[in-house]
């Protein structure tokens, strides 16, 4: 007989029950009149969440659902190494043993040349049977996880591969790839540890996309992997074992908690769909890492918060793994300092908050059942709508699309402040000194301009550097790209400072498609703008690249001697912005608090 006493059922007795049309008389009351659906919370998806969600929400969905799987373990906590191009990763080898040693549990190392990857090394340092371990590479996958198999003959390999070839999601362009990617499957049948096809949902949340678009467009790109990469040695349920997520975590916490539980719901629809048995579902795997999207250079320390929640939401919406980045990634060489501390926030949430020890910890809540079956049903919608269309990768233009657009309009927001980016564009610390040198952050070629705080981020760089500029009476002009179509919500942001009778009449917005620029020498500062075909050409002149065919990415920041800079914007065809009645060093001034 059990010495352990069985758990008693938790409840409130002696609380009477509050029924729907009490707690909406009690809302009416506070609100003293005010109609309660002002309170409504409206999604970039197209839909608004309410108030107040009461016991009626389950009942419309048919009865409380059902949790989610426990895992069989928490998550695992996998740190990502970057592993640059001229180096075979032995020093990040080690790094990943130490990390190893004091509390990640796993380790995901991002390889920009796998062909010099010291596969060797790896296997000597890390015992591969036991110890999780995912690979990310740009080229030959199959080449990279043949070595691993070769150099470690019997063993049965734990983790991932994710294949990222290019500025395209994987599934996007598959003509290439079929050959390499079955190879991976068959290398690795028989290995149920690990996953040798990614799924990359945070390619689109990476890039802006809704929590609606990132659910479906990563089914879409599942179905085009399930769809092509069959044939006669490679079954669909082959493909569909080899499959996993990666999706990236925004600070949007119940949004964030839902977006995953409804991804994995559908799931096992989509897998349905091809046929495939319902145990498959169980066996899915979602790879979590903290989201680029919302990351600063600007009071950086914020973003220790901001992967508080993000880490936070991931394992309670049931992330297998999770990968924090340091806060300081986007201009800091990799430290000891801010790795330990993205380590250790994993360790803490499940050490220290036991956060691993629920089954679905948000499975029953009124509110986050509705918001799952929310997203859930929106997105399926809008995957249905892509795959009428043609499917991944007949449809990646529309996708991308529709994808800029809910950008371009976070873009607005953020510069506008109706969107609150803490310590970028509210709350902002005037006098911060920046812990990196702003004119080489920005002629980084490396630098992410594809964040949401970036356009208003790199206007208050830019505008630092000009005034600098201005004060030593520089000889050297600039130009620095401040993104795509921004010139009409700077203006509309200054406007948004001047009282009344100040505010001028804006000119027309730069058309759509061009990119907004900043002009700046000691003696002026514009606004201007231009094609990419006309910024492409222009940083080719300046950097001496006259050879078409080679490809180049031109970094944010631009300089040249005052007189190549001047002829240069004159020849390349570049337009100034005017604001009546202001020149631009006045609106930056205005911007900068000045």
């Amino acid at each position: 007989m059990s010495d352990v006493t069985a758990a008693s059922s938790v409840s409130f007795a002696e609380f009477p029950a509050v029924t729907t049309a009490e707690w909406q008389a009690r809302l009416a009351r506070d609100l003293k009149g005010q109609d309660p659906a002002t309170l409504r919370w409206p999604l970039p998806d197209g839909f608004a969440l309410e108030p107040f969600y009461h016991r009626e929400a389950l009942a419309a969905l048919g009865g409380p659902p059902a949790p989610q799987p426990h895992p069989i373990t928490p998550w695992l906590n996998v740190p990502t190494l970057n592993v640059p191009a001229d180096a075979d990763g032995r020093e990040q080898i080690e790094l990943a043993a130490t990390a190893l040693a004091l509390g990640a549990d796993g380790i995901h190392f991002n390889i920009s040349d796998a062909a010099t990857f010291a596969v060797y090394y790896l296997a000597e340092l890390l015992p591969l049977a036991r110890t999780f371990v995912g690979y990310t590479v740009t080229e030959a996958p199959d080449t990279l996880l043949s070595q691993l198999v070769e150099n470690n003959p019997g063993t049965a390999l734990r983790g991932f591969l994710r294949f990222a070839p290019g500025p395209v999601p994987e599934g996007g362009e598959l003509a290439d790839y079929r050959v390499a990617l079955r190879r991976c499957v068959s290398l690795t049948t028989g290995m149920p540890d690990f996953r040798a096809l990614a799924v990359n949902g945070a390619f689109f949340g990476n890039r802006g996309a809704t929590a609606t678009q990132q659910i479906a467009f990563s089914l879409n790109t599942a179905a085009a992997l399930l769809a092509e990469l069959p044939n006669a040695e490679v079954s669909t349920a082959q493909v569909a074992a080899a499959l996993h997520l990666h999706m990236a975590v925004m600070p949007g916490y119940f949004l964030e908690i839902a977006k995953l539980r409804a991804l994995r719901r559908l799931w096992a629809t989509l897998l349905h769909s091809f046929g495939l048995p319902a145990e498959l579902n169980e066996r899915l795997r979602i790879h979590t890492l903290t989201s680029s999207w919302t990351q600063t250079t600007l009071a950086p320390h914020n973003n220790l918060l901001r992967h508080t929640t993000e880490a936070m939401s991931a394992v309670l919406g049931g992330a297998d793994s999770l990968s924090v980045a340091p806060f300081d990634y986007l201009f800091a060489e990799a430290n000891e300092f801010s790795s330990r501390l993205a380590r250790n926030l994993s360790v803490l949430l499940r050490e220290e908050a036991g956060l691993g020890r629920v089954q679905d910890p948000a499975a029953g809540s009124y509110f986050i059942e509705t918001l799952t079956d929310q997203l859930a049903r929106e997105a399926w919608q809008l995957f249905q709508r892509m795959e009428e269309a043609g499917g991944l990768p007949q449809v990646r233009g529309q996708l991308l699309d529709e994808i800029k657009t809910v950008a371009t309009e976070t873009f607005r927001r953020i510069a506008s402040g109706q969107q609150v980016v803490v310590g970028t564009n509210r709350f902002q610390d005037r006098n911060e000194q920046f812990s990196f040198h702003p004119k080489k952050l920005l002629r980084s070629a490396s630098f992410d301009v594809t964040r949401a705080a970036y356009p208003t981020e790199v206007l208050r760089l830019a505008t630092a550097l000009h005034f600098e500029r201005r004060e030593r009476k520089s000889k050297r002009a600039a130009v620095v790209l401040l993104g795509s179509n921004t010139n009409q919500v700077i203006l509309e942001s200054f406007v948004q400072m001047l009282q009344e009778h100040e505010r001028p009449e804006l000119a027309a917005s730069h058309p759509p498609g061009t990119l907004s620029l900043l002009y700046s020498s000691a003696e002026e500062a514009t606004l201007m703008y231009a094609t990419p075909e006309q910024f492409q050409r222009f940083a080719r002149f300046i950097y001496l690249i006259p050879n078409e065919k080679h490809v180049f990415i031109p970094p944010a920041l631009l300089s040249s001697d005052l007189a190549t800079m001047q002829e240069a914007v004159r020849v390349f065809g570049f337009k100034e912005m005017k604001v009546q009645g202001y020149t631009t060093e006045q609106v930056l001034a205005r911007l900068q608090g000045r």
